[in-house]
């Protein structure tokens, strides 16, 4: 795909102040994309913002209230809905409040950002849904209930999408990655390593990537490189889908 293809594109990363978001952010923006990020980190959003040239807009998608929402634009060409937020813990033992919240920033923002954005993109013809979903969006781990329950409304929501957006132009799909070397990640590393008393290579071997074909951590930057690949003019007959980028861990 040429840069040529974006250039002059808008896009809306959720998000992009950290880990993949950051890396969807700064590749966009390197192909000419007018790139708006979201995210609750103030400094994060700022300092990404100022490296990749993107509008950063703080604000808190969590807030039920929604009165962010008119704060991010919904002329945009390309979404990247990828904020999200982790908590393990028994099912039986899973705090309500924080089930709750899980569900509104992996499931109701998507929701509320593609009702939002799709209008303009219909009126254009063209239009690019893409949703940083996880293997947990179409397998299941224990303990982890609320997030397994939100990639896979997320995987549901993106198919719908597919549908409604194929007559216009929009296209929809799920980057599916497993574990992505990312803050989050490294730091239940460090506390499992801690609550196990083993050393941090013995819990992604034993743990994080027992399922995984490939033994190592997804970097973002191959996750972004999916994303910039999805908002070619090559990918316009790729909708509905759900790409699996995990390592041959759904091989298996």
């Amino acid at each position: 795909m040429t840069s040529s293809s974006l250039h002059g594109r808008t896009a809306l990363v959720t998000g992009g102040a950290s880990g993949i978001g950051r890396a969807c952010v700064a590749a966009l923006a390197t192909e000419g994309v007018k790139v708006h990020l979201a995210d609750v980190d103030r400094a994060g959003a700022h300092a990404a913002a100022r490296e990749t040239g993107a509008v950063a807009h703080v604000v808190d998608l969590a807030d039920p209230a929604d009165t962010w929402l008119t704060e991010l634009p919904d002329d945009v060409d390309i979404l990247v809905n990828n904020a999200g937020v982790q908590h393990v813990a028994a099912l039986h033992e899973f705090p309500p409040e924080r089930f709750a919240v899980m569900q509104r920033l992996m499931v109701h923002v998507p929701f509320l950002l593609m009702r939002r954005c799709l209008p303009a993109m219909y009126r254009r013809g063209w239009g690019r849904l893409i949703n940083i979903s996880s293997v947990h969006g179409v397998r299941a781990s224990p303990f982890k209930s609320a997030y397994v329950a939100a990639k896979h409304g997320l995987e549901g929501l993106s198919k719908v999408a597919a549908l409604e957006g194929a007559p216009h132009g929009v296209t929809s799909n799920c980057v599916d990655p497993g574990y992505v070397r990312t803050a989050l990640v490294e730091s239940q590393v460090r506390a499992q390593a801690d609550s196990r008393s083993i050393s941090e290579s013995e819990v992604l071997d034993d743990v994080f990537l027992a399922r995984t074909a490939v033994k190592r951590l997804i970097e973002p930057e191959e996750v972004a490189a999916v994303v910039h690949w999805l908002c070619g003019d090559q990918t316009a007959y790729l909708t509905g889908a759900s790409i699996p980028l995990d390592g041959g861990w759904t091989a298996a």
